[in-house]
């Protein structure tokens, strides 16, 4: 029996990972439970890292899927700005971003390309929201914790204020739905990055490349924050604002 009733007329969906992950056919399914309508607007290709970079230096092409999806050639902040001032009729009553492949915690949601749909969709005036599902290096990625819990956490969020001032950053853990401890509000914290590694190589023409790649630590960081929620079983949800003005050296440079 469907337990949800439909709260949004009209719901946008994109991701980093690319149109055919399989975060992104969760957050289908978490959507249908939600929306009268689905759109699907997201990029051909994995867009991970990218942040709420937009194209302006190349032509963006679009491929149409089937009856309200579409395959972008850009970022995920292409996607957001195309559904918006070009593919949908009408603006969405929100904006979801996700289900990611692994939790976007920290200082590193400033590169992620989940987060920064979200951000773009913030911009535009609809109210955004990233999801992310925690997983462990090796392992199967849990993906119906997020599909389980995510309509449930959706619902809660939908009846706060929040979007005039912020998109909304929802990581879920790394265990079964039925082990959740339930939803925390955290802030946003420090996170496991703790470095951007260069690894250099010579392709078969002698011409040399590299791979970046980001260390992580194991900390918990502190308590209230995410990765210390969703570490500790929880689904997070932090209010992410553009707004990144040091308050204190401000004050210490006035």
């Amino acid at each position: 029996m469907e337990p949800y009733t439909p709260l949004f007329d009209r719901v946008l969906l994109t991701n980093d990972d690319g149109i055919s992950a399989p975060g992104l056919a969760a957050l289908e399914n978490i959507a249908a439970k939600l929306a009268r309508e689905v759109w699907v607007v997201a990029p051909a290709h994995d867009q991970s890292g990218v942040s709420h970079a937009i194209s302006i230096h190349h032509p963006l092409r679009v491929e149409t899927l089937g009856e309200r999806r579409f395959a972008v050639q850009g970022t995920p902040g292409d996607c957001v700005v195309l559904a918006l001032q070009h593919l949908m009729p009408h603006k969405p009553t929100l904006i979801l971003s996700g289900v990611n492949r692994g939790a976007n915690l920290g200082v590193e949601t400033a590169f992620s390309g989940t987060v920064g749909a979200a951000m773009a969709g913030r911009l535009l005036g609809v109210p955004s929201i990233a999801l992310s599902q925690a997983f462990t290096k090796g392992q199967p990625v849990k993906w119906a914790t997020a599909e389980t819990l995510g309509p449930e956490v959706l619902v809660q969020v939908a009846q706060q204020d929040w979007a005039s001032g912020s998109c909304l950053n929802i990581n879920f853990p790394d265990c079964e739905a039925s082990s959740s401890k339930g939803t925390r509000f955290t802030s946003q914290g420090t996170g496991r990055l703790s470095g951007i590694q260069v690894k250099g190589q010579v392709d078969p023409r002698n011409v040399e490349y590299f791979w970046l790649s980001m260390s992580r630590t194991e900390s918990l960081d502190e308590e209230g924050t995410e990765t210390n929620g969703v570490f500790s079983g929880y689904v997070t949800v932090t209010p992410l604002a553009f707004e990144r003005t040091a308050q204190a050296v401000l004050a210490h440079l006035k």
